[in-house]
């Protein structure tokens, strides 16, 4: 078995081995610690859009298809609504959705985008070029990285 850490040469040899607990060598802690510094690029771009990353995705997914329910959003972020509501109710705030009740089922929410909103997304275009320059990786890479994460993701939400 190869374990985050053992040489992929002698892992056969050292299947009796415990894994590694050096935090240099967790997949886990390089996947957090990226994610961490791909929010922290995305700060100045999103600055001026007056968005936090986490508003930003939210709002990624309503130009994407506006008039969505909170719930619907949660599946496509893979986000709970305790999570989602504070999120939606900032960008309510900010003038850049609104949130009515479901006519025909009161325990939904409707999410849409108001006339700034969908403005917003003009103003938003250069944020993925800001995002891949930051990068310093070719467009290919950077496929091949979001492929393999999407797999790993797909693993392991398979096995929870």
């Amino acid at each position: 078995m190869y374990y985050p850490g053992m040489d992929k040469r002698s892992a056969p040899a050292k299947a009796k081995s415990r894994p590694s607990l050096r935090l240099d060598d967790q997949l886990c802690f390089a996947i957090y610690s990226a994610g961490r510094a791909m929010s922290k690029a995305y700060r100045p771009l999103l600055e001026p859009l007056g968005l936090t990353y986490p508003q930003y995705l939210v709002m990624m997914v309503l130009w994407a298809g506006d008039g969505l329910t909170v719930g619907e959003i949660g599946e496509r972020l893979l986000l709970d609504s305790a999570t989602l509501t504070p999120l939606l109710k900032r960008l309510q705030t900010a003038g850049l959705v609104t949130r009515t009740r479901a006519r025909d089922d009161e325990r939904q929410v409707l999410i849409a985008l108001t006339a700034a909103g969908r403005a917003l997304k003009a103003k938003a275009a250069n944020v993925p070029a800001g995002i891949f320059r930051a990068s310093g990786c070719s467009g290919a890479e950077l496929a091949r990285t979001k492929a393999s994460l999407d797999a790993l993701r797909g693993n392991l939400q398979r096995d929870v």
